[in-house]
């Protein structure tokens, strides 16, 4: 989020950007000289004394069935002939303290586009009262009140209405979507998928990253079912219950409905998303049938659509004005016919900006590079083409790990990727008896690794639950520097435990160029704080990785040179 005066929290907005939301907040509720003028800091001045002459601002409070009070704000444009309506959008606020007031720097834009905005905390978030319900039936049963409430506004089009949501917001609003066939577009910012696959990757819980959403929602204030699912996932307990909860919070359950109904669906992700599992979100894009475009961006969760918040220039909040003016009828866009395809940029490049019909389209056909034992003189393995068999690498599982992790912290180390200073490892001080090294020999030409990637390992832990952590690295030789790629997690199963057990996992999908004379590194590791808290109790016990005749160890990537 905000680089200045970092917050606690990494979902958090930093001073200046809260004092900035204030002074439009103040600016919109009175539109006096003395408020608007207060803008000139930010620049913003004579945007909002048009916004004062184009629309009307005030805060609401809707009331639901079973009594919970929802805090919403609602703008609606002026001067309209009588019976004129307009295209509404709805925003269902994202995880995030002050709830729907983060997106105030979006609502003059979406004025001057002609639209009805609805913004709205979700039930227990910011000032709504009630539970927190996780984007359960609940919640989307609130969406649908929050339409039924809305179409009795004089000014509003009941079949012009479409939902933008970023994170916690962009889940709300395609399940809202999917039920509820009034909303005729809906765009994700940060979105997810498959809430399990989020939660619990090739048998693996993404614990730093739940446990920092539950701070943040607050357990005082979340319902008694999802209580009981947070003691389980930190438990390690994932049953039919967890299964059960996480999949009627799924977008992916609901392709049938939006397929059925040709739902327009914008979606945006990150390579470096350390919250949500971008292979379903891919994959969920990859089964619409109806309208649908695809954004991959540089950086980790809510990086990339954070500027557009503000009302500054950013892909996803840019492109959704086009996708709702296309799909609704407004001109808060730049006038362009949306693109239903997959944009994105590749690491650590927010600049660039490739274009291809499909995932299909886009990824590149993957070679296999086995994994095999040192060459003569070397101490790391390597990464070639031909299998390579009857090697044993062993590393100690201490519940520590080494310095090579996934992010160093949640978000801001995406934050920074965009701005081009991604985390710099130095593999050479990585200690070998804790991760096993593989490596490919310097590149003669400049490569480009693009889509799906999957490791396969033979693996022979002495532990039950025991996990490894694979990293793709990029790594120059010169000076020892080496950035992430990509990686994944795996965790065996007590059955696993004590025998060699061969196993195949995905990594994250990547877009990522290599210069010429760098290796890729594959590093394997036993623990990463994105996965596990250190749990000094545990004995240290021994992780080998073999590569056995018939059950070979190899990595499939989109590995290509570039012309």
């Amino acid at each position: 989020m905000s680089v200045d005066a970092t917050p606690e929290s990494p979902f958090e907005l930093g001073a200046d950007g809260l004092a900035k939301l204030d002074a439009i907040r103040e600016a919109l509720l009175d539109p006096s000289p003395r408020r608007i003028g207060r803008l000139d800091q930010w620049g913003l001045a004579d945007e909002y004394e048009v916004y004062a002459e184009t629309a009307g601002y005030s805060e609401v409070s809707l009331t639901m069935e079973d009594g919970t009070v929802l805090d919403a704000s609602l703008s609606v444009p002026k001067n309209l002939a009588p019976g004129q309506v307009c295209p509404a959008v709805v925003l269902p606020a994202p995880l995030i303290s002050i709830g729907h007031r983060a997106y105030l720097g979006m609502i003059s834009r979406w004025a001057k586009g002609g639209y009805v905005v609805l913004a709205y905390s979700q039930r227990g978030l910011a000032k709504s009262t009630g539970e927190i319900h996780v984007a359960g039936p609940r919640d989307i049963a609130d969406a649908t009140e929050v339409i039924d409430w809305l179409i009795q506004q004089d000014a509003v089009d009941p079949d012009r209405i479409g939902f933008f949501g970023a994170s916690y917001g962009a889940g709300t609003s395609l399940l809202a979507a999917a039920r509820d066939q009034r909303i005729k577009a809906v765009a994700g910012a940060s979105a997810w998928a498959d809430l399990f696959a989020s939660l619990y990757e090739n048998g693996t819980r993404h614990l730093k990253a739940f446990e920092a959403l539950v701070q943040l929602f607050g357990e005082d204030r979340c319902s008694q079912e999802f209580r009981g699912i947070i003691q389980k996932i930190r438990a390690n307990t994932i049953d039919d219950e967890v299964r059960e909860f996480a999949e009627a919070r799924s977008p992916k359950a609901c392709l049938k409905a939006f397929n059925d109904a040709a739902t327009p669906i914008l979606l945006t992700t990150t390579w470096h998303e350390t919250i949500f599992s971008v292979p379903a979100v891919i994959d969920f894009h990859s089964r619409l049938t109806g309208p649908k475009t695809l954004l991959v961006q540089v950086g980790d969760h809510g990086n990339a659509e954070l500027p557009g918040l503000f009302g500054l220039p950013a892909k996803p909040t840019d492109m959704t004005y086009r996708w709702m003016d296309h799909h609704l009828g407004g001109s808060a866009g730049d006038g362009e016919t949306p693109r239903f395809d997959v944009r994105s940029e590749y690491m650590f490049n927010p600049l660039s900006d490739l274009r291809h019909p499909s995932w299909a389209d886009y990824a590149l056909p993957k070679k296999r590079l086995h994994l095999a034992d040192a060459a003569s003189g070397q101490s790391d393995g390597q990464l070639a083409e031909g299998a390579a068999t009857g090697w044993t690498r062993s590393v100690k599982a201490t519940g520590a790990g080494t310095d090579i992790v996934v992010a160093p912290q949640l978000v801001r180390t995406g934050l920074a990727e965009r701005v081009g200073l991604p985390h710099v490892y130095k593999t050479a001080d990585t200690d070998r008896s804790l991760a096993a090294v593989f490596a490919t020999a310097p590149l003669e030409r400049a490569a480009r690794v693009r889509g799906d990637l999957e490791l396969r390992v033979t693996v022979n832990a002495q532990q039950a639950d025991a996990t490894i952590v694979a990293y793709l690295l990029d790594h120059n030789p010169a000076t020892g520097r080496a950035y992430i790629v990509t990686h994944a997690p795996y965790t065996f199963t007590a059955e696993q435990a004590g025998r060699d057990t061969t196993v195949a996992f995905p990594f994250q999908p990547t877009d990522y160029v290599l210069a010429r004379g760098h290796q890729l590194q594959l590093v394997i590791d036993t623990h990463d704080p994105l996965f596990a808290a250190p749990h000094t109790t545990t004995p240290v016990f021994t992780i080998d990785i073999t590569s056995p005749e018939g059950a070979e160890s190899y990595l499939d990537i989109p590995l290509h040179p570039i012309a």
